[in-house]
C-alpha cells in the first residue's frame, strides 16, 4: 500500500506541478513565472538557513539542560524536509516546503507528523509477532482488568502464534 502510495505521489505530483507552471505562465507570463520560482527558492535557503541555527541552537540548548530534545528534532526533521522541497522547481512543493520551514505553520506540521508517525507504528506493532504479549502501546490507558501471569500469557500467545516450547538455559562454568 505504501508503495502503491508512493509511485502514485511521485507520477502525480510531477505532472500537477507541470500543469500549473503551464497555467500560471500562460496568465503571468513564461519569464515571470521563471522569476516568481527563482525568488521563491532564494526566499526558501534564506529562511532554511535561519531557521535551521534557530532549530540547531535550541537543540544544543535541550541537550544542555539535560532534558530530551523531541521538539527540537522534530523541529530539525522538518526543516530538513521543507528544504528538499524547496530545492524541487514547482509551486506545489514550494507551499508544502514552506509549510514545513516557517516558525509559524511548522508547529501544525509537527502535529500532523507525529499523528502519521504514531499510527504508522501502531500499525507495525500490530502486524508484530509480539503484538499480543498484553503490554499497552505507550500512551494508551493501562488495562484494569488485572495482570495475567505468564501461563495466561503462554496460553494467549500460543494460541495466536503457534506451538511455544518451554525450557531453561544451563550454563557451564569452565574450570
Amino acid at each position: 500500500m505504501l508503495r502503491l502510495a508512493l509511485f502514485l505521489g511521485f507520477l502525480i505530483v510531477p505532472v500537477l506541478e507541470i500543469w500549473l507552471l503551464i497555467q500560471i505562465g500562460s496568465v503571468i507570463g513564461g519569464w515571470s513565472t521563471v522569476a516568481l520560482l527563482i525568488v521563491g527558492s532564494l526566499l526558501g535557503a534564506w529562511l532554511m538557513r535561519r531557521e535551521g541555527r534557530r532549530a540547531w541552537r535550541s537543540l544544543q540548548d535541550a541537550l544542555q539542560s539535560g532534558r530530551m530534545p523531541d521538539r527540537e528534532l522534530a523541529d530539525g526533521g522538518l526543516i530538513l524536509v521543507g528544504g528538499a522541497l524547496l530545492l524541487t522547481p514547482g509551486f506545489i512543493t514550494d507551499v508544502f516546503g514552506f509549510l514545513c520551514i516557517l516558525p509559524f505553520t511548522r508547529p501544525v506540521m509537527r502535529r500532523l507528523g507525529s499523528w502519521f508517525f504514531t499510527r504508522r507504528v501502531k500499525a507495525m506493532a500490530a502486524a508484530s509477532p509480539y503484538a499480543n504479549l498484553g503490554v499497552p502501546f505507550p500512551g494508551e490507558p493501562q488495562r484494569h482488568d488485572g495482570v495475567q501471569n505468564s501461563a495466561q500469557n503462554s496460553a494467549q500467545n500460543s494460541a495466536h502464534n503457534g506451538k511455544v516450547v518451554h525450557g531453561e538455559v544451563i550454563r557451564e562454568e569452565r574450570a
